[in-house]
């Protein structure tokens, strides 16, 4: 990483960015945003949230209506060249030189930034992507999944400080898609700063460090993955039933209490982090109506449950 990468206190700074189109349609309204070097960035939202529109941004492929972008601390309009040298990009289009073999096209890749040939970390980045065995395999003769990780590899020919990965494992496999993960937490390890847009909750839970979550060209919160959890993550207490009910209880209707359809579980949400979660006074007024449970246990809201929940309330 270059000298000036380690005095900048942020490898992407963003203030003020927006995009309306000629047509009219606004799809970023003004976002201000800074990613800390070395982490990993999950940018979540639905489809035509405004994603690829802020990515595309910050590596300089659209120009903003408003606002200035900064890489490795230099401006990613004015200084261009600088800062896609800086950058790697890994699309979600699977546009690849068909013709071409692997390692031609990869080893291609890192020339197009100047950077002078380097065999050695170009079969780096193959083995540690499993793509050796089809160094001479013309791209057209891979699957998808395959192909995704040539653009991997492509994006990581020369050497960026930040990576940009949209959409990464759509389309591929359970097992391409761990494999992956790890790729991509052994990049960070090395340094590199990861942002990522993904369809997958349980890809942002699995590695994010924070979280953002966009919404109609908006950016509606950014939080670390760990305090958002503690903040917006409701716990549930199943309780299983010992006798079936037809009905909730009466006098319970002040708890968020939910009775399955067959009657043989009750679901009580509650706030984890309250003083007073009144699961104590719950079970006791239980037992004074003559319901018997048999068993009790917790679950904890998914960062899927918090994302649906947060992109409701901004609509």
């Amino acid at each position: 990483m270059s000298e000036q990468a380690t005095t900048t206190p942020h490898a992407v700074s963003i203030r003020g960015v927006s995009k309306t189109y000629n047509s009219g349609f606004q799809a970023l309204k003004p976002i201000d945003l800074d990613i800390r070097q070395g982490e990993i960035f999950a940018l979540l939202g639905p489809n035509g949230a405004g994603k690829t529109t802020l990515i595309s941004i910050i590596c300089g492929i659209v120009k903003p209506s408003s606002g200035e972008v900064s890489a490795d601390g230099h401006d990613v309009l004015r200084d261009y060249r600088i800062t896609r040298s800086k950058i790697g990009l890994v699309p979600q289009e699977l546009s690849t030189d068909a013709f071409e073999t692997v390692w031609a096209s990869v080893r291609f890749s890192r020339g197009l930034f100047g950077r002078a040939r380097n065999d050695q970390h170009i079969e780096k980045v193959l083995r540690d992507l499993s793509l050796w065995d089809k160094k001479d395999s013309k791209i057209m003769t891979l699957s998808g999944g395959m192909k995704r990780r040539v653009l991997i590899a492509k994006a990581l020919a020369h050497e960026p400080s930040i990576l940009f990965l949209d959409e990464p494992t759509a389309g591929v496999d359970v097992e391409l898609r761990h494999d992956m993960w790890e790729m991509v937490r052994k990049l960070r390890e090395t340094g590199v700063t990861i942002i990522l847009t993904t369809h997958y909750i349980e890809e942002a839970e699995e590695m994010a460090d924070r979280v953002g979550v966009i919404n109609h060209g908006e950016l509606i919160l950014v939080e670390d993955k760990h305090v958002l959890m503690r903040k917006l993550g409701k716990k549930q207490l199943s309780i299983s039933l010992q006798t079936p009910l037809q009905a909730l209880p009466e006098g319970l209707g002040d708890y968020a209490l939910e009775l399955s359809e067959d009657g043989t579980t009750l679901t009580y949400t509650f706030d984890a982090q309250s003083d007073d979660t009144g699961i104590a006074v719950l079970l006791r007024k239980l037992g004074e109506r003559g319901v018997d449970f048999k068993d009790l246990h917790t679950l904890e809201s998914s960062l899927e449950d918090i994302f649906v929940s947060l992109v409701r309330g901004a609509r």
